[in-house]
């Protein structure tokens, strides 16, 4: 059972309805329809009506009490789980542990340090779902080892199903091999402060990733956190409703192949290639400061989303900082739609937009001077009305 995709399927249903659409549609053609609505959605609303936050809590609809806890002291051998239920994890290992069951685990970590030899050091391969919970004032270190015979786990923490991480202690990931925190089904952060140092990505929900709250620091040299699901429609879905997001990455910081929506949260990007990126891009609300070398906030094409590209920003408080050069500080192969919220741009160039650009409330500065209308950035660093460069 793939809570979490219900979850995210069912929030996007609510803006992306395919009703009336033909059986016989492509799913490049439903994906063109459901971008489309999503754009003229978000501008309609100055407010957020599409999303709600929705805590682990509720998602993960377990009576943990009716189910058996163990306390494990860990040692290099390490820990293989295979019913259900709860373990509180205590000390170190240089082993892993692995969850192989139907059933419902929570893990809790209480100082517990697992330092892989032989791959992940956490690692679902099969469970109904699983909460990683950080326990009160503890510290918590998991790494895991540059190889591993099966590279299809590429991340120190990895789940084959859902994972919420939930808690108020601090968990500290170090990636040698690859990604940080990986979920293949859906990706659920609700609290805990999560400092994750990778070779590649930061944090990735595949199917979805959701931030609900937290303290978030991201140094990784691939993107920062990413939704990648770019073969099934209505996933690759990124959404933050709260927590203080801070990212350094050698790439993109924040991209979903398919919808990434921001409606509250403290994100610092301090430095990146793109900082936020997706074919549709909605901002609800949420103080967001970004710094980038090529495109500050960019709706651009993907694998299973071509058409319908939008960028609608309805709140928030936004501060861009552009590197010098060809770059643009929001930049849409579509649509861009600004109905609220307080941009601050520094730039060359503060908007290009393929499609239509819209401008009917908020309060805009570029380099320390209030604008009233979009200008857009042509092809060749031209200033005009017309169609931008990509």
């Amino acid at each position: 059972m793939k809570l979490l995709t219900t979850l995210a399927a069912a929030a996007l249903a609510a803006v992306l309805p395919l009703a009336g659409c033909a059986a016989t549609s492509t799913a490049s053609s439903q994906a063109s329809s459901a971008t489309s609505t999503v754009a003229a959605t978000a501008t309609a609303s100055t407010t957020d009506t599409t999303t709600t936050s929705t805590t682990a809590a509720s998602v993960v609809d377990v009576d943990w009490s009716s189910l058996p806890t163990t306390n494990v002291t860990l040692t290099d051998e390490g820990l293989a789980i295979t019913e259900a239920g709860t373990y509180v994890l205590t000390g170190s290992s240089t082993g892993q542990v692995t969850v192989d069951t139907d059933g419902n685990v929570r893990i809790i970590l209480d100082d517990a340090t697992i330092n892989s030899s032989v791959g992940a050091a956490i690692q679902v391969d099969n469970a109904e779902s699983v909460v990683l919970e950080l326990a009160d004032g503890t510290t918590n270190t998991v790494s895991d080892a540059a190889t591993r015979s099966d590279e299809e786990i590429d991340g120190a923490i990895y789940s084959a199903d859902d994972l919420v991480i939930t808690g108020n202690g601090t968990l500290n990931v170090t990636a040698t091999f690859a990604d940080g925190i990986v979920g293949k089904d859906d990706l659920w952060i609700e609290s805990g402060t999560i400092n994750v140092t990778s070779a590649d990505d930061g944090i990735r929900g595949t199917d979805s990733l959701t931030i609900d709250g937290g303290t978030i620091t991201i140094n990784a040299t691939g993107d920062g956190m990413k939704s990648s699901n770019d073969s099934d429609l209505g996933k690759g879905v990124l959404t933050i409703n709260g927590g203080t997001i801070t990212i350094t990455t050698g790439d993109d910081a924040i991209k979903a192949e398919q919808l990434l929506t921001i409606n509250g949260g403290t994100i610092d990007v301090v430095q990146s290639v793109e900082s936020i990126e997706a074919p549709v891009i909605v901002i609800n609300d949420g103080d967001i400061t970004i710094n980038a070398s090529d495109d500050g906030i960019n709706a651009s094409a993907s694998d299973i989303i071509t058409d319908g590209l939008s960028i609608t920003i309805n709140g928030g408080n936004l501060s861009i900082t552009m590197a010098s050069g060809d770059t643009d500080a929001i930049d849409s192969n579509g649509d861009l739609t600004i109905t609220g919220g307080t941009i601050d741009i520094t730039a060359q160039s503060p908007f290009d937009y393929d499609g239509t650009g819209s401008l009917t409330g908020g309060t805009i500065t570029v380099n320390g001077q209030q604008v009233t209308e979009l200008s857009n950035q042509m092809m060749g660093g031209q200033m005009g009305g017309g169609p931008g460069g990509r």
